[in-house]
């Protein structure tokens, strides 16, 4: 007798299928164009997902993956089981963050990634794979590398110099004391590490003046040539001619202070030895029984001695810095 229509209204159904849509859209375009290297795999962890940053960071196209299983294909040997485990774990439920794997590109050139694996899962919440988002972090190993290989150049070179050498933090503890440290002094490195240089390392009578070095040393303001008093374990007296140096670390800000020494013990010794000589010789001239003049390149009166004041009358006043022939030889002779 007629037709009888039954109708449902879908418009907001519509309107939240076409937001999904989207928004699934907005998201394919994010992880296709993201800087980072994007894979996705399924719940048997076969590839679904390949962006453009992984084609060109390593060399397989999204083609040459789709389908395929990562760890079997694409991960080297030896960091296969790792890496299936952080996958498998992550299909259970429990991502992942910060774990760092080598890939090899097509060309078999190492890189580095840093991944955080994150559960995918589906309208119901059932996992339905993985994504894995990357960072390239090759140049920053490298780097890293780098930087360690100068600090152990450096720490060697330090350990080994034949100078003494010695570090403090901003605490005045001591954070570095090299062999020649040691062997001068005494002390051992684990005498010495974390305790307080002035305090344990410095005669009383020194400290006050050592404590400005470091403190200036601590401000930024270096020190050159300062001669530090040491006394060893076994009483013997040295003296160091110390530069003191600022610490900084990467960002520039003063972590301590490093000093780095010679030692002049022996040249005090022989310059100590050598003014005493010159006072006794000095003092012999002075002293002399016989009348002594000096004079230098141009002639002219550097040593008078007493003898010879009494004898000729001229006192050293009256003679030094005049020319002897001139003023006090007669015109014969």
């Amino acid at each position: 007798t007629g037709v009888v229509g039954v109708g449902q209204d879908i418009t907001e159904l519509q309107q939240v299928l076409a937001e999904s849509k989207r928004v699934a859209d907005d998201l394919t375009r994010l992880i296709e164009t993201a800087n980072a290297p994007i894979f996705g795999i399924d719940t048997e962890g076969n590839v679904t997902e390949w962006n453009a940053k992984a084609s060109s960071l390593l060399g397989f196209s999204k083609a040459e993956t789709m389908g395929k299983n990562l760890v079997q294909n694409f991960i080297t040997e030896e960091f296969k089981h790792s890496v299936g485990e952080v996958l498998a774990a992550a299909l259970a439920g429990k991502e992942a963050a910060n774990f760092e794997f080598p890939l090899f590109t097509k060309d078999q050139e190492r890189r580095d990634i840093l991944l955080n694996a994150t559960t995918r899962r589906g309208p119901n919440g059932e996992v339905i794979g993985v994504i894995g988002v990357g960072q390239d972090i090759t140049q920053i190993r490298e780097i890293t590398s780098e930087q360690e290989r100068v600090a152990d150049d450096l720490s060697r070179l330090i350990e080994s110099a034949n100078a003494p050498i010695f570090g403090v933090d901003l605490n005045g503890m001591v954070t570095e004391w090299n062999r020649k440290s040691a062997i001068m002094t005494g002390f051992t490195k684990k005498d010495t590490m974390g305790k307080n240089f002035v305090e344990n390392f410095i005669q009383l009578e020194n400290r006050q003046l050592v404590s400005e070095v470091l403190r200036k040393a601590f401000t930024g303001e270096e020190t050159a040539n300062f001669e530090l008093p040491l006394l060893s374990k076994h009483g013997e007296r040295y003296t160091v001619l110390l530069n003191a140096t600022s610490r900084r670390d990467a960002r520039g800000n003063i972590t301590g202070v490093v000093g780095v020494g010679q030692d002049i013990t022996e040249l005090q010794q022989v310059l100590a030895e050598s003014k005493r000589v010159a006072d006794d010789l000095t003092r012999l001239i002075e002293t002399a029984n016989a009348p002594i003049f000096g004079i230098d390149t141009e002639g002219k009166v550097t040593e008078w001695n007493a003898k010879a004041s009494s004898l000729l009358g001229f006192s050293k006043a009256e003679t030094m810095g005049k020319n002897l022939v001139q003023n006090f030889i007669t015109e014969e002779f």
